[in-house]
């Protein structure tokens, strides 16, 4: 009876990893991941990130200008109307008129309102 029994349990040891085995087999076809110089029409394309983002560093309510601050080498352009976020919500627009200093660069509080903080960006 023994027997039967150690039978048995190897039997389903075995059956369980086979089953095991065919669910870990790689698909070869519909995979987002695909080999270097493959021809498949599903590969992932990655592209960057270009969006124009910096933060207020400092405003002057009475003046309705603010001093933005970017990240090395990407300053917006003289004229160039940014949007400016408050928690993720729209609060105002605001038009880079200079002067730029390093990473710092000046900009009129064209409609709404800004504070020390608030994310800045083109889109």
């Amino acid at each position: 009876m023994r027997i039967a029994y150690a039978w048995m349990a190897s039997a389903l040891l075995l059956a369980g990893c086979s089953h095991r085995h065919a669910q870990n087999q790689p698909r070869s076809s519909g995979s987002a991941f695909t080999a270097l110089g493959s021809t498949n029409s599903s590969a992932l394309i990655v592209t960057p990130d270009t969006t124009l983002a910096g933060r207020v560093a400092l405003v002057n309510h009475d003046g309705r200008f603010a001093v933005l601050n970017f990240p090395v080498g990407r300053l917006p352009p003289l004229g160039q109307q940014l949007n400016v976020y408050h928690l993720g919500l729209k609060v105002g627009e605001i038009t880079v008129t200079g002067p730029q200093q390093e990473d710092n660069i000046v900009g009129n509080i064209t409609t709404g309102d800004a504070a020390v903080g608030d994310a800045v960006r083109d889109r």
